[in-house]
């Protein structure tokens, strides 16, 4: 048995009907899931042994039209102000079950495009935005510190105003699309003395001299993502790269990280799903003790508590969408749901490479790279116990 990849199904283990999705939303995610059988499954292996997605898979992406849907027709997008299609492409990218891919192309149009989408000058989105949607450019967002991880407030980057231009220096560590990435969303202090007032944001892009990358972290798993330290020495930055306001970076990204926190959930439970699927698959025809490994009453009480798992949190990852699609999905919940559904991804992950037994550690298998992949969905994007301090402070207000 080889490597178990995507598949078309939308309800695959999940016994509830789903009803967020309309029938146009379906077709949408049958394109991807088209898509990537033949896009992305193919290469997935040397992209792994490279490192980095190809940059073709993402030109591939944008003459699909799969990046940056939500952007404006004057800017090349088309201009979908739907989030379920947003939600349908993340879930059916991480039906594929490889976590790199599942990561990297919703980072792009999801989490660093709607700074610029919402907060860029009109100069700087008639430069980037179109290139960002044809793929010809990769998106990054830079945040996390060598020395600071979750804590924003404590980020020593500096943009400082130089009268005609900001000046930039600084560097930033796990940053995802770092090595391919064209142009990256940074946060740093303009006025170091206001803490998390004193934080801006600004547009840096790869032409731009200073900006330099370190190479592509060997990580546990991931392997196909990205992932490198940036640098910036006396980078010169033009003022309209500046993302909104000067002072008022830290409150941009209070309100942008609750759809990041919703991306990383809606991957959880879509590998989730993934990986139960693969270990169903497998328990039907594999044999122990001359009977199928599905026979023991271990295997279907075990399947049974996860698909029970896994459905609960498809029912609160749906209305999750749904709200966030009304505008009316706060931060503390968006953290419930990255949470949850990041732990509960680990647990499904670890379940079934149990149920494949020594297979399961074998890295053909999807739940092996799954095991490796889901770990660090508890740390990216807010540690997990940041998320509970995010949670306590909202339900104890």
């Amino acid at each position: 048995m080889g490597i178990q990849t995507a598949t078309s199904e939308f309800q695959s283990v999940n016994l509830i009907p789903r009803t967020i999705y309309q029938e146009e939303h379906l077709m949408f995610g049958q394109a991807i899931s088209d898509f990537a059988q033949k896009e992305i499954i193919p290469y997935h292996e040397q992209w792994e042994k490279d490192h980095q997605v190809s940059r073709e898979s993402w030109r591939k992406l944008g003459e699909a039209g799969f990046l940056c849907i939500q952007a404006p027709e004057e800017y090349g997008g088309l201009g979908i102000n739907d989030f379920r299609y947003n939600a349908m492409f993340c879930e059916m990218i991480s039906r594929t079950g490889f976590g790199g891919p599942a990561v990297g192309y919703p980072l792009h149009s999801d989490i660093v495009a709607p700074y610029i989408l919402h907060y860029g000058t009109e100069k700087a989105k008639h430069k980037y935005v179109p290139k960002m949607i044809s793929g010809e450019y990769i998106c990054a967002i830079a945040l996390t510190e060598p020395g600071a991880g979750s804590d924003l407030q404590g980020m020593r980057t500096s943009i400082i105003d130089k009268g005609d231009h900001y000046l930039l220096n600084g560097s930033k560590t796990f940053i995802t699309n770092g090595y391919l990435s064209d142009v990256v969303v940074v946060a740093g202090k303009t006025n170091p003395a206001l803490g998390a007032k004193g934080t801006s944001m600004v547009i840096v892009d790869s032409t731009m001299k200073g900006f330099s990358k370190g190479k592509p972290f060997q990580k546990i798993g991931l392997h196909s993502q990205d992932t490198c330290e940036l640098f910036f020495d006396n980078v010169e930055v033009p003022k309209e790269n500046l993302i909104g306001e000067e002072g008022k970076g830290f409150g941009y990204m209070m309100t942008e990280l609750a759809q990041e926190r919703l991306i990383v959930a809606l991957s959880a439970v879509a590998l989730s799903e993934t990986y139960l699927d693969a270990t169903i698959a497998y328990v039907k025809e594999r044999q122990a003790f001359g009977k199928k490994v599905s026979e023991f009453q271990n295997t279907k009480y075990k399947l049974a508590e996860l698909a029970s798992d896994v459905a609960i949190a498809r029912v609160f990852m749906d209305r999750c969408v749904e709200l966030h699609n009304e505008g009316k999905c706060d931060g503390a919940t968006a953290s419930m749901a990255k949470m949850r559904l990041s732990e509960l991804q680990c647990k499904v992950a670890d379940e079934c490479v149990q149920l494949h037994g020594g297979y399961g550690y074998m890295w053909d298998y999807v739940v092996a790279r799954g095991y490796a992949d889901a770990r660090v969905q508890r740390i990216y994007a807010g540690t997990n116990e940041i998320m509970k301090e995010l949670i306590s402070r909202k339900i104890l207000s």
